[in-house]
């Protein structure tokens, strides 16, 4: 494997249009995605995100050219008697480029997350991995826990 050299920094407003890029090709390639507004997309995710302040995402670069995405959503969670101001957090939407997958590009996005989350002090981080990321998140130093469920709509 040679050695790349990766940038990984918070996205802004000038990152939507690569975001976006990123998700359409996400959502065409690997999941088959076949029609919609490309240009529609870049203008509704670019709202969605000046929206949502809580969503934080982060970028990886490899010669100036956006090629992964990780986005941490940070969530208020109700006070306890002794702890009146609590957070937690949720990793969404990761991607790398395929072409790049497997030269770190992820771990060091997952690592500008986590310090993130640290920086941010959340009491947990959770993400919902597809099967095939599991390994990878292992990997980078996450851990199944039996407490933790999930529930989806149509279930």
């Amino acid at each position: 494997m040679v050695d790349i050299d990766v940038t990984v920094r918070r996205a802004g407003d000038r990152d939507v249009p690569a975001l976006a890029g990123l998700r359409w090709r996400r959502a065409t390639q690997d999941h088959g995605y076949q029609g919609g507004d490309r240009d529609a997309f870049v203008a509704a995710l670019g709202e969605w995100m000046r929206g949502h302040p809580g969503h934080r995402a982060f970028v990886a670069e490899v010669g100036g050219e956006v090629v992964g995405m990780a986005w941490l959503a940070v969530v208020d969670r109700v006070p306890t008697a002794d702890r009146y101001a609590r957070r937690g957090g949720d990793v969404q939407s990761v991607f790398v480029v395929p072409e790049l997958r497997g030269r770190r590009v992820g771990a060091l996005l997952m690592s500008a997350v986590l310090e993130e989350a640290r920086r941010l002090e959340l009491e947990h981080v959770t993400v919902h991995s597809s099967s095939r990321a599991v390994a990878f998140y292992t990997r980078n130093g996450w851990s199944h826990d039996p407490q933790w469920l999930s529930w989806a709509a149509g279930q």
